[in-house]
């Protein structure tokens, strides 16, 4: 089958047409020995059963070589296609943790001085600026 036959129908439809061709031949090529080994012939009839015989053995080995081409294809596109989901799931998984990852806080420019909201200490050492009450 032509490149651009092939680029319209898909591998797995071309390799199931094929299997098809080639299992008819393989009939066709059990009757013709049947023929040949079941009954008297002529030598013109016997001749002409060996030439399709050989024909449609022929034919069967092409189809058994572009099969064995077709699988191949096969594979790669289907190492191709897996290739490019692992690809695609780890690109996934790194943005969607990059993503969910906290982040941090960003650091506010200011020039005012930041309140200091501890407690007061008390230290018992130093005198009490408190006013005493007598």
């Amino acid at each position: 089958m032509t490149k651009k036959k092939r680029e319209n129908v898909g591998v797995a439809l071309e390799i199931d047409g094929l299997e098809e061709k080639l299992s008819q031949c393989q009939r066709a090529l059990e009757a013709v020995n049947s023929r040949l080994h079941g009954a008297e012939l002529s030598p013109e009839a016997r001749r002409s059963l060996e030439r399709e015989k050989n024909s449609l053995m022929n034919k069967a080995s092409n189809y058994e070589k572009e099969l064995k081409l077709l699988r191949q294809e096969n594979r790669k596109n289907m190492l191709l296609s897996v290739a490019i989901f692992v690809l695609l799931s780890l690109v996934y998984t790194y943005w969607t943790m990059r993503a969910s990852s906290p982040s941090p806080p960003a650091q506010a420019v200011s020039s005012k001085p930041v309140p200091d909201h501890k407690a007061p200490r008390t230290n018992s050492s130093s005198p009490s600026t408190e006013p005493h009450r007598h």
